[in-house]
């Protein structure tokens, strides 16, 4: 097993990049390092609480090291009490080097005339291999004789890229099987490189993109205030901005490379709006896997760092985006119109038989998992144009407020005082956030006139919402969701239907329950 050592600093613009959070940069090349089975055996970091250009030698800062298994502060204090304070640890490092305990060296920002000299020099003797950022400090490293393998300017790396192009090159070198790990935090839940379609959730996406959504309907109902009628144009340009907002976050998922995902995703969502929020998924999709491509295949050729997230960001951004604005754009946007005219179809031909059957079956969807998979995408499609949904408001009416009814009952009146206790948090969570309809699960699950009076008030408050030709959306306090509508009165009374009923329902097992439970335990006394 190859080990190696970490040198350097918070830099100049490396501290704008991920050096004013050194144990995240750290930890990120740690996992990559350990993907590749390299073992880290020192790490010298010096990190100030600003900019090295501007840092002067009072300016705050610590030293980071290595404790065996994860990046450790060891010391803080003035950014010169670091400097003498690492002296020691370069001495010891330069030790290692020399006894060969040390096999590769990873510099960023790295001071070769000062803090890091020692070390340097015994890399330079015994010709290891280097690799690191920092156009100035690799160039001093150069000058030295030093055998630097791959060296490249901070500007427009991120913890990641770095991370993995540090490891990349070093693998290489010795001819060691890489597979970068691309994902939260590097650990649970990562995906090796080479497979980033594994991480395409359609249902991640959408809910990750839900706030967006809020906004606009947030402008939508401000718009309607006298005096704010100007903002009508800004609810237009919040409709063109959505595909952005989706094909970002969808970039950002599928990648895992931080901002340059971000960027990608960017671009190929402006050159997807006319595709709507389908083109800009599919956009942002797109980008995110080749950014993966683009990012793997430039660092195998060794490009620098900086043309390393050039390249990954911008031209996957580009391609992505040109591929959906002159050939999937057309068939995304129909795409999304024909799911809206459906609706609008059935809502038209009867819309309290529409509302009734969207409120019996939001439910069952719900704890089928079907909900977030299907429905919700629905809604924000039909948010797309008019900035509210008619699943929207049955979401509302008869998931969210059915809920809350179901927490209430058990608040006034619990099977046992313990349940009153569980009830409250869900019922002030969906009143004041419009979300958590989870709550009623225990009761529901507990109690068979429970669930079935949660069905039947969700039909009754669909029902409701379809008769007043309702259009909403929930994910908002439940006293400013019928603001958000296009019929305050009519919300409001779907609202209310949906919760006094199945408050009514609750009430009602809950006195057959505590009935039912007095009777035998009278028979176990007998």
């Amino acid at each position: 097993m190859k080990t190696i050592a970490i040198l350097g600093s918070s830099g100049g613009n490396l501290y704008n990049l991920g050096g004013k959070e050194p144990d995240k940069l750290l930890e990120e090349i740690a996992v990559q390092a350990a993907a590749a089975g390299l073992r880290i055996r020192a790490v010298q970091f010096i990190a100030a609480q600003g900019s090295m250009d501007m840092a002067g030698s009072d300016t705050g800062a610590s030293v980071f090291g290595w404790d065996g298994e994860a990046p450790a502060m060891l010391f803080a204090g003035t950014l010169e009490a670091c400097n003498r304070h690492v002296r020691e640890l370069d001495e010891r490092i330069a030790a290692d080097i020399r006894r060969g305990e040390i096999d590769g060296l990873i510099l960023m920002s790295a001071d070769p005339d000062g803090a890091n000299r020692l070390a340097i020099e015994a890399a330079v003797e015994r010709g290891v291999p280097i690799v690191g950022t920092g156009g100035t400090s690799m160039a001093l490293v150069s000058a030295k004789g030093a055998n630097v393998i791959a060296s490249s300017g901070t500007t427009g790396t991120t913890n990641r890229t770095r991370a993995v192009s540090f490891v990349a090159a070093l693998s290489k070198h010795w001819g060691i099987n890489y597979r970068p790990v691309i994902g939260t935090a590097g650990k649970s839940g990562a995906v090796p490189d080479g497979q980033p379609w594994k991480r395409i959730n359609v249902r991640g996406i959408m809910m990750a993109s839900l706030p967006g959504f809020i906004a606009m309907a947030v402008i939508l109902a401000l718009g309607k205030v006298p005096g704010l009628e100007a903002l009508q144009g800004v609810f237009d340009l919040l409709i063109k901005a959505l595909p952005v907002v989706v094909a970002a976050v969808a970039a950002k998922q599928v990648a895992e490379m931080e901002e340059v995902s971000v960027v990608a995703g960017v671009l190929a969502g402006v050159l997807s709006v006319d595709g709507g929020i389908i083109g800009g998924m599919i956009g942002g999709i797109g980008a995110g896997v080749l950014v993966h491509l683009l990012f793997r295949t430039c660092v195998e050729w060794r490009f620098p760092a900086t043309t390393v997230n050039i390249i990954a960001g911008g031209v996957s951004g580009l391609a992505a985006g040109l591929a959906v604005h002159f050939l999937f754009a057309p068939v995304a946007l129909q795409a999304g119109e024909l799911i809206k005219v459906l609706i609008e179809s059935a809502v038209g031909y009867s819309p309290v038989l529409a509302g009734l059957i969207a409120g019996l079956l939001i439910w069952p969807a719900i704890l089928g998992g079907v909900y977030h998979a299907a429905i919700l995408p629905i809604v924000l499609l039909e948010m797309e144009k008019t900035g509210n949904s008619f699943l929207g408001a049955v979401d509302m009416v008869g998931l969210v407020m059915v809920s809350a009814g179901i927490t209430l009952a058990n608040i006034v009146s619990p099977r046992e005082k313990s349940e009153a206790a569980v009830a409250a948090p869900g019922f002030l969570i969906n009143m004041g956030f419009g979300t958590f309809v989870e709550a009623a699960y225990p009761f529901m699950f507990a109690n068979r006139i429970v669930f079935a009076g949660a069905i039947v008030s969700a039909g009754l408050a669909g029902m409701l919402a379809g008769m007043f030709g309702v259009r909403g959306t929930a994910y908002v306090p439940s006293v400013v969701a019928p603001l958000l509508s296009n019929n305050i009165a009519g919300f409001a009374m779907a609202k209310a239907g949906g919760l006094v009923s199945s408050f009514l329902f609750t009430l009602v097992a809950n006195k057959i329950a505590k009935r039912s439970t007095g009777k035998t335990n009278e028979q176990a006394s007998a």
